[in-house]
């Protein structure tokens, strides 16, 4: 299948209740694919008249405890901000999925990485975090909207599952595993007139400043639990490494080739591949770096991730880069070369 096919796939089978979109390259197979699988399951399509309109749809069902979805590709995204903000504050769960295409602008429909710092910094206004999923894979493309669903319930916030144009469109193999359905009891949400309860009040406006903070010092504590117990990182061949390129996503898998050259030419380089963008695994890097040489951030952009490897090293090892932009896709031959030549001075010594 297709990534945006298995991800659609995936989102019926996770038991997504309503999905609301707008169709936008490379990610409109989402919203075809749903539209014409989700009415067989009596379940809810909706083409918005905007991505303004589709967000704000999500806030509605899943206000109502429901399943709720969207997904876009980056300047759709971007239009999507003010609403996500407003789901984080008033702590509605979520699945959120953004295939990234180059940009700035309306940029090109080919893969890019420069929606980094939106995703993991809060592309939105306020003191808010998403759960950023990074699939590198069409099998974890659907694998992760499971884990996604879960985690929005799990901590009542959105989860961003961050993809791009390339492995949205690749096509893989594909297992459907026989997932657990957890739905979860949502006695916070708005399920109609109440009998024996008191009214439920779903909003992220809180007009006294006192309360305001306490809502904000709440929402950071969640934060902090999330970052204790749900980053996921994947390395390979680290444990003698060198040198180790750090890269997530459509990088990671090229990364993953040059990895392999550089062995074969006996230059001992190792991958480091952040599953959760946030909550980015700062101390797993931060002890890779007491037995390695140098950390190369490689990615589809100008330079984004490389600023939290660099927080994550601390000073302890050189921090170089290597990117593309524009919807351009190194090979791994280009890595490879730009990792010999920084590490060159090395070779005279």
């Amino acid at each position: 299948m297709k990534g945006n096919e298995a991800l659609a796939e995936a989102a019926i089978q996770a038991g997504c209740d309503a999905y609301f979109g707008y169709p936008i390259t490379p990610q409109s197979e989402v919203l075809e694919y749903l539209a014409r699988e989700m009415p067989k399951y009596n379940r809810i399509v909706m083409q918005a008249e905007s991505e303004v309109a589709s967000i704000n749809m999500v806030y509605g069902a899943a206000g109502a405890g429901f399943r709720a979805m969207t997904s876009s590709s980056s300047p759709g995204f971007s239009l999507m901000q003010e609403g996500i903000s407003y789901m984080a504050g008033a702590e509605l769960p979520c699945l959120l999925v953004n295939v990234n295409r180059a940009g700035p602008g309306l940029g090109t429909i080919q893969p890019g990485q420069g929606d980094y710092f939106q995703s993991t910094k809060g592309g939105g206004h306020g003191d808010y975090r998403l759960i950023v999923l990074a699939p590198s894979s069409v099998q974890e493309m659907a694998d992760f909207v499971f884990l996604g669903f879960d985690l929005a319930d799990k901590y009542r916030n959105p989860v961003l599952i961050l993809s791009d144009g390339a492995i949205g469109q690749m096509m893989e193999k594909v297992t459907f595993g026989h997932h657990v359905i957890n739905k979860t009891e949502k006695p916070w949400a708005t399920v109609g007139k109440p009998t024996t309860r008191k009214r439920n009040y779903i909003t992220s406006l809180h007009i006294q400043p006192e309360e305001m903070e306490q809502h904000n010092n709440k929402l950071q504590k969640k934060f902090d639990a999330i970052r204790s117990n749900e980053v996921r990182f994947e390395e390979t061949n680290t444990a003698d490494a060198d040198y180790v390129l750090v890269a997530y996503g459509l990088s990671a898998r090229i990364c993953h080739k040059a990895m392999d050259l550089c062995r074969q030419k006996g230059l001992k380089v190792g991958l480091f591949r952040p599953v959760t963008l946030f909550p980015f695994p700062y101390d797993a890097l931060n002890k890779l770096a007491d037995n390695t040489k140098m950390m190369m951030s490689v990615e589809l952009s100008s330079g984004q991730m490389i600023e939290d490897v660099k927080l994550a090293v601390n000073g302890k090892v050189p921090v170089e880069f290597y990117g593309r932009m524009g919807g351009m896709i190194p090979t791994p031959e280009e890595i490879v070369q730009h990792l010999e030549q920084l590490i060159q001075p090395a070779y005279a010594n």
